[in-house]
């Protein structure tokens, strides 16, 4: 009886393990049915873009508009600087544009008149050098008309002084024949008066050679000054003759003088600029986290401010194993559970898959070329994009934990 019961009990037990074991297989391949066609990982986050804001000019902080965890829209004013330094600069560029637009007008005005000026110069030299050397001309024919003059009244000279001595011989020759009474005393006054006449036509022919020589005096002066004139005329002609290197000087002064507007005008708008980047706005709509700045701190170029996270475009970066990723491909259908809420499910889809691994972006990549290898499982992370209006509260925020499932079939 005893043995009956034993092998009865024994039965039971087989049959009870029997069927644990069946149910064991059944719960198997229900479970490979059931997850047959997805793949799933638990190392996933929500993710958002993170706005920085940083000071772009330097200046003592007189406002914060914004507090912690506070949603702004693109604009919103969040932090105001002193803006008076920058004003000063604003005004100092306007006044020096308008300097220097008041000089390339005034250059500019200048090249026509330089242009007309040159011109007449040139064409008021070439009559100026015309006329002198008219002048000159006129004075070598009036120096040679003198010296003909002073030629000809030599001549006379020379003919007077033979009739004078020719005459007063025949005065002394006439005087010793009255002396004889040989000839009448009329007749030698008559000899006597004309030996006077041509006495005095040779002090007259003398005279003239002194006015001839006087005149070629006067006329080579003349010669002298026509000849100064000329080339006083020829340098004038020269200084006419620079007029185009006087207009590209000018055209040259014109040209820097619109360049330095230009300069001017890139100064004032970069004060301008200055001006407003006084005045920080947020980037774009978002929530804003991470701030640093307080009323009365002194910032410098670059220097954070806040951030602004943009929680109304979310998506999930999951890092499925390389071994997962065989039939993961972009636009596949996918489900998301929120470990903050509970296991709320959010559905979206495969948006892309990195071009690397996340060992590949660390501080320091793993260098399998030293020899010390050790192969381990690679992820890759995989962006999924939720459907839209899954999230109208904006409950999603980056850096939460997520659990992803991308059904592959």
């Amino acid at each position: 009886m005893a043995d009956t019961q034993v092998s009865f009990i024994r039965s039971a037990r087989a049959r009870a393990a029997g069927g644990v074991i069946v149910l064991a297989l059944i719960a198997v391949f229900a479970w490979t049915v059931v997850t047959a066609g997805r793949e799933s990982t638990d190392d996933a986050q929500v993710d958002a873009r993170i706005s920085p804001v940083a000071a772009r000019v330097s200046g003592t902080v007189v406002r914060v508009a914004v507090d912690d965890n506070q949603q702004v829209d693109a604009g919103t004013v969040l932090v105001e600087l002193d803006q008076r330094d920058y004003q000063v600069a604003v005004d100092k560029a306007r006044a020096e544009l308008a300097d220097a637009e008041a000089g390339a007008l005034a250059a500019q005005s200048t090249v026509p008149i330089t242009s007309t000026t040159a011109a007449s110069n040139v064409t008021s030299a070439r009559g100026g050098m015309a006329q002198a050397a008219g002048g000159v001309s006129a004075a070598e024919r009036e120096l040679d008309a003198a010296r003909a003059r002073l030629t000809t009244a030599q001549a006379r000279v020379r003919e007077a002084e033979a009739n004078a001595a020719k005459a007063a011989r025949d005065v002394e020759r006439l005087r010793g024949l009255l002396a004889k009474d040989e000839i009448s005393q009329q007749q030698f006054e008559a000899t006597t008066a004309a030996a006077e006449a041509q006495k005095a036509a040779a002090d007259s022919a003398r005279s003239q050679v002194a006015e001839a020589d006087a005149g070629i005096r006067v006329a080579e002066s003349k010669l002298v000054q026509a000849r100064a004139g000329e080339q006083q005329s020829q340098a004038e002609l020269r200084t006419a003759q620079t007029g185009p290197s006087q207009i590209a000087a000018t055209k040259a002064r014109a040209s820097s003088a619109e360049a330095r507007v230009q300069q001017a005008r890139a100064t004032l708008a970069q004060a301008e600029l200055n001006l407003q980047y006084a005045t920080v706005k947020a980037p774009a709509r978002g929530v804003v986290s991470k701030k640093s700045v307080n009323v009365g701190q002194v910032v410098q170029v670059g220097q954070p401010l806040m951030a602004i996270v943009q929680v109304d475009d979310v998506w999930i970066t999951a890092n499925f194993k390389e071994t997962q990723l065989k039939n993961v491909r972009p636009g596949q259908r996918a489900a998301v559970t929120v470990d903050a809420y509970g296991g709320r499910r959010y559905s979206g889809k495969v948006d892309s898959i990195a071009g690397a691994t996340g060992a590949r972006f660390s501080l320091l990549p793993p260098e399998n070329a030293t020899g010390n290898f050790v192969k381990v499982v690679q992820r890759i992370p995989v962006k999924i994009v939720l459907d839209p209006g899954q999230d109208p509260e904006h409950l999603l925020r980056p850096g939460m934990s997520v659990v992803p499932t991308v059904y592959t079939k």
